[in-house]
């Protein structure tokens, strides 16, 4: 919801609303002199009461606003940013796909990590579970929650759980804003490549903080937006400057940046302890 830019009604009709509520009395029963400057104190009474009535509504729409959408975008801006469209389970086959491994260098994301083997690892938009099973055998004895808001990703997960016989990772769906995960469960919140796709990024951050033990972490691994060169469509691109902008209004602490992967920035984040 947009905020309105302007009243929901004009001044003639205010104006009517409230010689009606008044009997026409502020023309007709005053001295001349006074009865002007009533009308303005009536008037701005009428108006007032009309704001108040909907600040619920202003107050909410000061998370989102709606915009004509981009190409690749739904037409909901957070703090500046138009959140872009969620990739479908259609395109899973790109999450897969052989040469990510030259392209992103996953493995130097995942070891740059640092898991401990009893971590809780949630993999936030979890796709078909592409770190989410290279994870798992460092977290011999914790797990990875793989996260997915499609039924049919996390149906392609577990058929490779099963060929692979990978018991540590177990698939969750959650809902556009709600990662569904307990409280103060995780050690670890991952984001690949996922974030900028949230439809309520707010609600989900606010879900995944809840969900981390005191001084858990928030990696997020995105396209570098500032880089022209990375051939990824503009709103599937994020800046540094915007992440840790967004992890703030959740109160996360940033921690470090690093660019050590060739498209992707990877910015770690903290829960205070």
């Amino acid at each position: 919801m947009t905020r309105p830019t302007t009243l929901p009604h004009s001044r003639p009709q205010a104006w009517a609303t409230i010689r009606e509520a008044f009997g026409n009395r502020l023309g007709t029963s005053i001295r001349p002199r006074i009865a002007p400057v009533l009308r303005c104190l009536a008037l701005v009474a009428f108006l007032w009461g009309l704001a108040a009535c909907g600040s619920p509504a202003l107050q909410a729409s000061t998370d989102y606003q709606t915009v004509a959408p981009s190409p690749d975008g739904i037409g909901r801006v957070y703090l500046g940013r138009e959140i872009a469209q969620t990739m479908g389970h259609q395109g899973a086959g790109w999450l897969d796909r052989p040469s990510r491994a030259l392209q992103e260098r996953p493995q130097a994301a995942i070891a740059a990590l640092d898991l401990a083997p009893t971590d809780i690892v949630a993999d936030i938009g979890a796709g078909t579970g592409y770190f989410a099973r290279r994870i798992a055998p460092l977290v011999p004895q914790g797990k990875v929650l793989a996260v997915d808001i499609q039924p049919e990703m996390l149906a392609m997960l577990q058929q490779e759980l099963e060929a692979k016989g990978i018991e540590n990772v177990e698939p969750i769906l959650g809902q556009i804003d709600n990662p569904n995960l307990p409280p103060s469960s995780i050690d670890l919140a991952l984001m690949v490549d996922a974030y900028h796709e949230f439809a309520y990024p707010r609600e989900i951050m606010q879900g995944v903080v809840a969900a981390l033990k005191p001084g858990g972490r928030v990696v997020l691994a995105e396209y570098r937006a500032e880089n022209p060169l990375v051939m990824i469509k503009r709103l599937h691109k994020m800046s540094v400057a915007q992440v840790r902008r967004e992890m703030a209004a959740v109160g996360l602490e940033w921690i470090k940046t690093d660019d050590i992967l060739p498209e992707q920035h990877l910015l770690f984040f903290q829960k205070q302890a």
